[in-house]
């Protein structure tokens, strides 16, 4: 092999023998590949120019084709070895050569070492663009093998090499060692990872590694640390008090208000981003994982290949189109084919009529003869088979079948019958006597696998079969029924999918002798089935292809025509003797023609890979049949056979010669045993298929003829279908041998592979198809099937049929060469369709196997299939990895065989993924189940423990990004377009408030006596003075006891005792802020009323978790802070927790304000009670946080407070007999109105259950509803959430201890989210039972700006649900469909808009009104809503923008409030109070959680809802986005293993459904996506966490 830039001339003689004498130990084997490498570049270095850019030429292969390989390509025997272990690898070790061969059946065909130099080369050009792919993080639990220490490096040296194996990259493998990571950056990393500074989660930093090779600092995949696992538990949380942004400090946020949260009263420029120290592209430092983002995001920038097939459109039908052809793409030239015709089938007089005929006559004449010898276990002779013996047995055994199984009128058995035979291969004797004696019985036998247990793989396809088949019946030997599994009771397990069968022991000691009358009927063969042979199909069924006595009589003659069986010689069998070439010419041909078959069963070669050639050897046999597999094993083994000769064969059949790949094979057995007399013209490849049997053989040379040439093709025209000898790209070059000459006496055609059977043209790749007496004629019992199969007449180009003839489809894909030689470029079974170009999964196999280093995976135990996502097929690789492959090995694998297929196929892998050894499900040969690996595959069972996805790169076929186009339409014609256009514009309203003026009319309604009230403050003086001991609140506990209640004059006289407490102690001003820390109870409503008597302004604030100080404390401080409180009221335990050493661990505790606990109050009233002097003066601060992690205070003015509490009166009807439950949090929003203000306004009982109650006693709420017959309840999601999971399987339970909720009337969830359809749903569908009304559950709405817009009242009509379409949804356009439509999203109206409030539908861009078909931002006006947020600084441009703005067009005058959520508004059908038709007021989300993806506009409740479908295993999900890369956190509800499942189905959901590409999925422990307080995700809190490396996740994947 010549190297470029060396001049051999140049170089001495002695360093030429040097090399020589190296190539020679190469091809002996008695070096490895990388030792030949290294020691060869130290002999060449003095003369290599420049060695690091060698290119490695491929040889011509045509040159090769007459005398095999030339000695200067490396032989497989040493390139393809891979170690078991890296012990193992030395040269000298032989049992090291046959420690790997435990491989399987795939093992041995993908063998090239041209094809591995053009991987090799193809990698090379990616070295320059080094993928910096970002490798996955994972927690160290996650993954099922042992890792290698934390800093080892890579074994880059084997057993025989010395100290060079460092200077790696100066070998002649530079082009791929490129690639890998030098041992200097394992030094590096080493360095960097002792230094860094893990954070809390126990994933470790992905320090950033600069190659010493390059002189710029560029960032080479920075991969994760992942086999450290250094966990600091006291990592402590940073004080969150000071806000000046320290470098590297990192914020820990878990529970309700986010102390990162972004504060409306925060200094502009410290808003959330400046928080962390960023970098200049807005990263931030401190972030691990944002770094692998920017990486992944680098990555993706790489220009990607133009898909063939055009954009899909994205019209609102979104149909995918037809893609159009790329006009380079290179298309049949040739006339048409021509049916190809074999010899005709000679006539031979003494041809016996039937098979058993022939056995008859041998078992009569020739009884000593051998017929078979078995091996044992160590390839020894274990017994010789004699045709008397045969013949004898065999007569029993149908003598038993047909008289002694059942009674003689009642037989179980009649000709015609269908029998399983259920034989090991180690037991090849039983299997010929039971397959004889049921053709002599003339009942049909179907071989089949032995069952190892009840799951085995495709145990289901097999019942299939035995159903289809109709089969009742199993014949099998006493050691195998021994072996099968059995229930309990000792019977045979009943199989997956099998149906009842009744199991026969064939051993002589239990046949009877027939009587002397007795004679075998034996027929001349006819077309009756003879036997059944199963076939499995790409999907996994597994169907029996019916062979009729006819074409088994005609298939044995054609057998003995091509190979020219001569009576009496000697085969060697080492292939399956139930099916296919095995049963073929091993069991039938065989006997036909008296021939001594020597069987040698997969353990055996198992054992001792040699054993077959031992035996041609010992026997001087004539023929071997043997699969490629079987020529690698013997090649790895043969230096301990000196002495072996294979002169004596004059035939060697290798069964799938078909294989593209078994050519290296061939060549390579060649250049062994050459040299062991074998000759170059016995070799025979062949081409079978279930369906049409043997298609093609090539017959033996005469000795020193020329062999066939071999076709060097180009893979790019393959993948087009068409033939083009390779002449530009080495690389893509496939290079196939012939199969010879097609059957004697079949007609051949070659078809397209897919619609009409038209023939090809004779350079284009087609199905071949053949018409033969010698073939299948049906599935049997499958009718259907068997008419596209068995039944195809082939068509020419004009579409005519080309006569009468039937022929049948072979699953081979090929063409006809010159001299009519059959070439067998692939199987149907193994084709991938993408974008319309055709891919061989073998193909594909041997590419990545051809990847350095092989050590990772397994050789044999790979699985190339493709999933159909998107309306295309995307490939997918899953592969066995070894328990000794490192993380980092494994993921350098997987990266250069994604670049590795790119470069030869031109294709995208979807998916590579690894699993643990010995996982994957195996065929009973030891090959892959592909159907059954697939299927684990979608259904989420395949448990990976490597997974890469690269939709990024794979899919090019989603729809065009949608480009917002420049508003060049004002919205004032917009505005009379849509009035033009009929529709009406998009706004709705609430009844009218109706205000009373006369004062006398107001004391005649003294249900109403409130209404004089500007004051809550005087309307609880007035209770306590007209009605003192009228009951407003009860309290209770989990028990449902109730623990404290409050009279009117109770609670006034409790709130006087605090307001003097805080004139004695607090020393504060009117208008002061005071924060009340309380749990939710009594204690904070007469907080609250205190701090209104003493004219300071309340801030509700939830106490910090005592458990949890280190995250909730923060907060409780922040709020503290901002809304710059003079005094602290609470109660005397959480005084000592504020003031607790522990506490002083998270916040600076010296620096609270004045605490004033509330447990012993002074008993002095206060001097006067304070009355605002106008209505407009702030009753109350509202703080919360938003979704978006905002933490925003809003000012409550008393006149708000009054009428919203008159508002919600009206809409629910509440006077002073009526009772209601509450079970919220009463911190802010519609709870904390609900909780503290509206039973002294109304005058109404209010049932207080505080929400952690339910968490003691889950039944609480309900059973307080049952007991106290209560009409109206009001709760949030996250009560309603745990009382469906929770309760749901109780509902007997309930029902026996008297629950009955047949009297709620209203039961209204308070929330500021898009009302959750689902959960409300089956909350109503479960409870149905214990009577609630299915119209009873209905949703609040409101927002920071106004807290109550809508709440479903008694008067108006139910709330309406609507399917909308999501796509025009994503294009803010609101399209109603029917219920079921595809793509359609079901919403429910939020409640009814209250008395007083006005909403109207505006687009946030223009703001201008819009239509009632759009999506728009809800503005709101009504007398309740707040007056602005409370801020330090007073930002007065937010506060106009959110409180008082305008419309640019339609009411200029009107001041509205920005909800900033998402809504539209329909009529409905539905008549409101006042008799008009109902406008009904749909929320779909908040406008500043959207994602806006290609264009388009996104709400992440949809991709979670489809997210959280994907798999039994995920709890809950959420999506953010971070630089345009949608990310996916998925709680993990199953066990760790399962965590690399959800990767790509959580990316195929999003895909189909979203039409998005996932770039992040983080797998995560339940209950790490944080709550708030209503129950609703903290989305960007969950982004910082994650951004800030805190959320210890079990795996995170970076999809390219």
């Amino acid at each position: 092999m010549a190297d470029r830039g060396v001049d051999f001339s140049g170089i001495p003689k002695e360093l030429r023998d040097h090399l020589a004498e190296l190539e020679l130990e190469l091809s002996e084997g008695d070096i490895t590949q990388k030792g030949y490498e290294k020691k060869r570049a130290r002999l060449l270095a003095p003369f290599l120019p420049q060695i690091t850019s060698v290119d490695l030429p491929l040889p011509d292969v045509q040159q090769q084709s007459s005398s095999g390989p030339t000695s200067g390509e490396p032989s497989p025997a040493s390139s393809d070895r891979s170690p078991a272990s890296p012990e193992a690898s030395g040269p000298s070790s032989s049992s090291g050569g046959r420690r790997n061969r435990s491989g399987g059946a795939r093992d041995d065909r993908y063998r090239s070492d041209i094809h591995t130099e053009a991987v090799q080369a193809a990698l090379a050009k990616h070295k320059e663009e080094k993928m910096a792919l970002p490798m996955p993080t994972k927690r160290r639990s996650a993954f099922v093998q042992s890792p290698v220490d934390n800093c080892t490096p890579p074994d880059t040296s084997s057993a025989s090499e010395d100290e060079g194996s460092l200077r790696r990259q100066a070998t002649l493998s530079a082009a791929l060692a490129q690639s890998l990571q030098s041992p200097d950056y394992w030094i590096n990393r080493s360095v960097q990872s002792s230094s860094t500074s893990s954070s809390a989660s126990s994933t470790l930093s992905h320090g950033e590694n600069k190659t010493q090779t390059q002189p710029q600092p560029q960032p080479t995949s920075a991969l994760a640390d992942i086999l450290a696992s250094t966990r600091i538990e006291n990592s402590v949380p940073p004080d969150v008090t000071s806000y000046t942004p320290e470098r590297g400090s990192r914020v820990e946020s878990r529970v309700d208000l986010p102390p990162n949260a972004m504060t409306r009263g925060m200094p502009r420029g410290q808003s959330r981003t400046s928080m962390l120290d960023t970098t200049a592209d807005g990263v931030p430092v401190n972030s691990r994982v944002s770094t692998k983002i920017q990486q992944l995001l680098n990555t993706l920038k790489r220009p990607k290949r133009q898909a063939l097939s055009e954009f899909f459109l994205d019209d609102s039908e979104e149909i995918v189109e037809v893609p159009q052809p790329d006009p380079n793409t290179p298309r049949p030239e040739g006339r048409q084919i021509i049916p190809v015709k074999g010899e005709p089938l000679g006539v031979v007089s003494n041809w016996p009529p039937a098979l058993q005929a022939a056995l008859a006559r041998w078992g009569a004449t020739q009884a000593k003869s051998p017929a078979l010898t078995a091996l044992d276990v160590t390839g020894k002779p274990l017994y010789t088979l004699t045709y008397g013996k045969l013949w004898s047995r065999s007569l029993k055994l149908a003598y038993t079948l047909l008289n002694k199984l059942g009674t003689k009128n009642e037989p179980v058995l009649r000709p015609g019958d269908r029998v399983a035979l259920v034989y090991p291969n180690s037991d090849p004797a039983m299997f010929w006597v039971a397959f004889y004696g049921c053709l002599l019985a003339e009942v049909i036998p179907v071989p089949i696998e032995v069952p190892l247990s009840r799951q085995d793989a495709g145990s289901l396809q097999i019942g299939f079969l035995l159903g289809s088949c109709g089969v009742g019946l199993a014949l099998t030997s006493e050691i195998c029924l021994k072996g099968l599994p059995k229930t309990p009771q000792g019977e045979i397990m009943q199989f997956k999918g099998w149906p009842r069968m009744k199991w026969v022991v064939t051993d002589t000691k239990y046949l009877t002798k027939p009587s002397k009358d007795w004679q075998p009927h034996i027929p001349t063969a006819n077309t009756d089935t003879a036997y059944i042979e199963y076939k499995a199909s790409k999907e996994g069924t597994v169907m029996g292809v019916a062979v009729s006595k006819i074409a088994l009589l005609t298939h044995c003659q054609a057998l003995t025509q091509a190979c020219n069986y001569c009576e009496g010689e000697t085969l060697v069998n080492v292939l399956d003797c139930k099916k296919d070439m095995g049963l073929w010419h091993g069991v039938l041909t065989s006997v036909m023609n008296r021939i001594h078959t020597i069987t040698v069963p997969y353990a055996v070669m198992k054992a001792c890979p040699m054993s077959w050639v031992q035996r041609v050897h010992i026997h001087k046999a004539r023929v071997a049949l043997v699969k490629c597999r079987d020529l690698h094993w013997a090649m790895m083994a043969h230096r301990d056979q000196r002495d072996t000769n294979l002169s004596s064969i004059r035939m060697l059949i290798v069964a799938d010669g078909a294989n593209p790949w078994s050519v290296s094979s061939c060549d390579a057995f060649l250049n062994v045993f050459q040299s062991h007399g074998l000759k170059p013209e016995v070799i025979c490849p062949c081409a079978s298929s279930p369906e049409a049997l043997t298609v093609a053989i090539r017959r033996p040379g005469a000795r020193g003829a020329a062999l066939p040439a071999r076709a060097i093709l180009s893979m790019g025209g393959l993948s087009h279908g068409v033939i083009r000898v390779n002449t530009e790209d080495k690389n893509s070059a496939l290079t196939v041998q012939d199969v010879g000459h097609v059957m004697p006496g079949a007609l051949m055609c070659i078809v397209k592979p897919d619609g009409p059977p038209q023939l090809c043209k004779t350079d284009e790749i087609g199905e071949i198809v053949l018409n033969s007496r010698a073939g299948g004629t049906m599935y049997y019992g499958l009718p259907g099937v068997t008419k596209n199969t068995f039944e195809v007449i082939p068509v020419n180009q004009a579409g005519a049929p080309l006569g009468e003839i039937l022929f049948t489809r072979t699953g081979l894909l090929g063409f006809v060469g010159p001299g009519s030689l059959v070439f067998v470029v692939g199987k149907n079974e193994g084709l991938l369709t993408v974008s319309g170009r055709r891919h061989n999964a073998d193909d594909l196999v041997a590419t990545a196997l051809a990847v350095e280093p092989v050590k990772t995976v397994y050789r044999g135990r790979i699985a190339v299939f493709s999933v159909t996502v998107f309306y295309d097929e995307r490939i997918v690789i899953v592969a066995e990895q070894r328990p000794d492959a490192s993380e980092e090995d494994s993921f350098q694998w997987m990266s250069r065989v994604l670049q590795a297929i790119d470069s030869i196929h031109q294709v995208g892998l979807y998916c590579l993924a690894l699993v643990p050894a010995n996982t994957l499900p195996k065929t009973p040969l030891g090959g892959i189940h592909i159907s059954e690996t697939k299927q684990n595959f979608l259904e989420g069972n395949l448990h990976p423990c490597n997974i890469l996805l690269c939709p990024h790169t794979c899919v090019t076929n989603l729809p065009k990004p949608r480009q917002k186009q420049p508003v060049g339409v004002g919205p004032a014609s917009i505005m009379v377009g849509n009035l033009v256009a009929g529709k009406r514009m998009a706004q709705a309203a609430g009844r009218e408030l109706g205000v009373l003026e006369e004062e006398g009319l107001v004391r005649k309604l003294c249900s109403w006596p409130t209404m004089m009230h500007q004051f809550l403050s005087e309307a609880l003086q007035w209770r306590a003075q007209t009605d003192p001991d009228h009951v407003l609140y009860v309290l209770l506990n989990a028990k449902g006891v109730a623990v404290c209640t409050a009279t009117c004059s109770q609670l006034h006289k409790r709130a006087e005792k605090i307001t003097s407490a805080l004139m004695e102690r607090g020393g504060l001003n009117t208008g002061d802020n005071v924060v009340l820390l309380y749990p939710p109870g009594i204690d904070l409503i007469a907080a609250f009323y205190g701090c209104l008597y003493a004219g300071v302004i309340p801030v509700t604030v939830r106490p910090p978790h005592p458990q949890n100080l280190a995250a909730t404390l923060p907060t409780v401080r922040m709020i503290i802070d901002v809304s710059k409180a003079a005094c602290i009221l609470t109660t005397q335990p959480l005084m000592r927790i504020l003031r607790s050493r522990e506490a002083a661990a998270s916040v600076n505790v010296k620096t609270w304000p004045t605490i004033i606990d509330t447990d012993d109050l002074p008993r002095r009233r206060p001097p006067q009670l304070y009355k605002p002097p106008t209505a407009e003066m702030l009753a109350y601060l509202d703080f919360s946080v938003s979704t978006t992690g905002m933490l925003t205070g809003v000012k409550m003015s008393h006149s708000a407070v009054s009428t919203l509490c008159r508002s919600i009166k009206l809409q629910c009807e509440l006077y002073s007999s009526r009772q209601i439950a509450i079970c919220l949090d009463p911190y802010c929003g519609l709870g904390f109105v609900q909780w503290c203000l509206s039973s002294v306004y109304s005058g109404h009982q209010s049932i207080l259950i505080p929400p952690m109650e339910l968490e003691l006693s889950l039944p609480l709420w309900l059973s307080t509803l049952s007991q106290y017959k209560i009409r109206d309840t009001f709760c949030s999601y996250s009560v309603m959430e745990l009382c469906t999971k929770g309760l749901g399987t109780q509902t007997d339970a309930l029902k026996a201890r008297g629950v009955n909720l047949s009297c709620v009337r209203s039961c209204v969830v308070i929330a500021e989210e898009r009302p959750r359809l689902a959960l409300t749903q089956s909350f109503s569908k479960l409870f149905k039972d214990l009577g609630l009304s299915p119209r009873a559950v209905s949703t609040a709405f409101g927002s920071r700006v106004n807290l109550a817009i809508c709440l479903q009242g008694t008067a108006g009509p139910d709330p309406s649900t609507v399917y909308v379409d999501m796509k025009s949804l994503r294009h803010d356009r609101v399209r109603l469909v029917e219920r079921g439509a595809p793509q359609s999203l079901s919403l429910m109206e939020s409640g009814t808009i209250l008395p007083g409030v006005r909403v109207i539908i505006v687009n946030p861009e223009t703001r201008g009104p819009l239509g009632d078909s759009h999506l728009g931002e809800i503005w709101v006006q009504s007398p309740h809503s707040s007056s602005g947020y409370y801020t330090i600084y007073g930002e007065e441009s937010l506060q106009a923008d959110h409180f008082n703005t305008r419309l640019s067009f339609g009411e200029p005058h009107t001041l509205w409030a920005r909800t900033g959520y998402l809504g539209f508004v329909k009529r409905t059908e539905l008549l409101g109070s006042t008799g008009d038709r109902h406008d009904a007021l749909f929320v779909v989300g908040q406008l500043d959680e959207t994602l806006e993806l290609r264009g388009l506009r996104y709400h992440p409740i949809d991709i979670e809802t489809s997210v959280s479908r994907a798999h039994r295993s995920i709890a809950e999900s959420a999506v953010f986005t971070w630089t345009n890369l949608l990310v996916v956190v998925a709680e993990l509800a199953g066990s760790e293993q399962e965590a690399l499942d959800l990767v790509p189905l959580v990316t195929n959901v999003v895909l189909e459904e979203h039409h998005l590409i996932v770039g992040v999925v983080v797998v995560v422990d339940p209950g790490v996506i944080p709550i708030n307080s209503r129950g609703e995700k903290q989305r960007m809190h969950l982004r910082d966490s994650f951004l800030a490396d805190q959320l210890d996740p079990i795996y995170v994947a970076y999809n390219m």
